[in-house]
Order: structure tokens, then C-alpha cells, then sequence
């Protein structure tokens, strides 16, 4: 019998950046794409917030750290708000 396959966990990561740092911060959060815990999806966008990743891991565990170890650690970026995608139905 085969193990059922373990679906990947997937958040939104919402950035805002400090003035005059938004093209650098885009650098390096396009440095976090190709890992096992990377940004999937990365798009500037107008309001609040200056960017939105789509992040996948494998746990919780590695979404927490690639948000507060990786992209808290940018310089430039000053909040980040994760929202965790739920299964509903």
C-alpha cells in the first residue's frame, strides 16, 4: 500500500518596504525562489503592501523560518503580514 501523498503547506506573504527600498528588497526576495522552502510567486502591488509571495513548504515550521529568518532579514523590508491557505469542505 502506497503512503498517501502529503500536500505542501502554501501562505501568502504580504511586505511592505521601507521608502527607496523596494527594487532592492525585489532582489533579494527573488533570491529565495528554487529551494525546498522558496517563493513560488512573487508580485508588486499597490496599497498597503508593497509586494505578495506565495510561499510552499512542507510544514509550518519552514514557512516560519523562511519568513522571519529569510525575508525579515531583508534589508528594507520593515512588516510582514502570513496568511496560511486552508483546505475548506
Amino acid at each position: 500500500m502506497t503512503k498517501p501523498r502529503r500536500r505542501r503547506m502554501r501562505a501568502y506573504v504580504l511586505i511592505e518596504t521601507a521608502a527607496g527600498k523596494t527594487k532592492s528588497v525585489k532582489v533579494g526576495l527573488s533570491k529565495l525562489r528554487g529551494s525546498a522552502v522558496s517563493v513560488r510567486e512573487l508580485d508588486a502591488v499597490t496599497g498597503p503592501f508593497d509586494f505578495i509571495a506565495v510561499i510552499e513548504a512542507s510544514n509550518l515550521d519552514a514557512i516560519g523560518r523562511l519568513v522571519t529568518d529569510e525575508i525579515g532579514s531583508i534589508d528594507g523590508v520593515t512588516r510582514t503580514t502570513t496568511c496560511l491557505a486552508v483546505s475548506i469542505g
